[in-house]
């Protein structure tokens, strides 16, 4: 029985690590998606731009898609990852 819970302690530890390194993001010109380690650990692990290939301004923007733009640019764009 402790062989059981241990196992599964030690898998839901992996589970929650991998998902606080690893993100995946949708590419913004082609609507790829593509896996990626994160620069730091954080919960989301979903990616894309709101603004995609267009000139909309992220004053333009609503309050979530503004943040959403943020954290695609200093995780993804800022990386050098969605060239």
């Amino acid at each position: 029985m402790k062989k059981i819970i241990s196992a599964s302690v030690f898998i839901i530890i992996i589970i929650t690590s991998l998902r606080f390194w690893i993100g995946i993001y949708r590419h913004d010109e082609f609507n790829n998606t593509h896996l990626f380690l994160k620069h730091r650990p954080i919960w989301k692990w979903k990616f894309y731009s709101p603004t995609g290939m267009s000139d909309l301004k992220i004053n333009e923007m609503t309050p979530a898609q503004q943040q959403e733009q943020r954290l695609f640019n200093e995780f993804v764009k800022n990386r050098g990852l969605s060239r």
